[in-house]
């Protein structure tokens, strides 16, 4: 992914916290079912709001396209939503969305983890600036190589990879290179809504 001159900030209220170890927050917090979203950065606990109901269309409209692609025989691989991952050593996360090469989902089958090299975040009413610049900077070190911040607000996706940042709006064709050249997206299309119901 390319590079940033990010500075980290503290994630939410996860400083104040005490450090907990991975088994405690394993046992603790990742199996609740609640309206967050429980990570596990620096060993403490960080704690969000899911996504909004009303935006889950945009992941939809994603993994719609990707279903396309794939049954034409383009793409390859597994879209997954809100999967479990050590991005690094003791950063777990669960991104909105990730892609996993074949060769990635065979391996997690034996328990060995694998980082994606696309990841989708959906940005929320409730995220905060400083922790999405710190979810950039630690999924550049992780080597993520394209993520896609998408703003169903701004309906602009922000486009990270290797040649550098990208703002996606409109009729702009948002792409997944150099990981998976083939999946190309109008933005409009991510932000297309169905009719609404009578």
């Amino acid at each position: 992914m390319v590079a940033t001159t990010i500075q980290r900030q503290p994630e939410n209220s996860s400083e104040t916290q005490p450090e907990i170890s991975w088994e405690e927050f394993e046992k603790e917090y990742l199996s609740r079912s609640d309206q967050f979203k429980y990570e596990w950065v620096n060993g403490r606990v960080v704690k969000k709001l899911h996504m909004n109901q009303h935006q889950y269309f945009l992941l939809d409209n994603i993994f719609d396209h990707f279903l396309r692609l794939k049954q034409e025989g383009k793409v390859s691989g597994k879209l997954y939503t809100e999967i479990d991952t050590f991005f690094l050593r003791k950063h777990h996360r669960r991104p909105d969305m990730a892609w996993f090469s074949d060769e990635q989902v065979a391996r997690m089958q034996y328990r060995e983890n694998q980082i994606p090299k696309w990841v989708i975040e959906v940005i929320s009413d409730n995220d905060i600036a400083d922790d999405l610049l710190d979810k950039i900077s630690e999924y550049e070190d992780a080597k993520v190589e394209v993520l896609w911040l998408v703003s169903a607000n701004l309906q602009q996706v922000h486009i990270y990879n290797p040649s550098g940042k990208l703002t996606c709006r409109g009729d702009m064709i948002c792409s997944a290179a150099p990981v998976l050249p083939a999946f190309e997206i109008p933005a409009s299309e991510i932000f297309k809504k169905l009719p609404r119901p009578a």
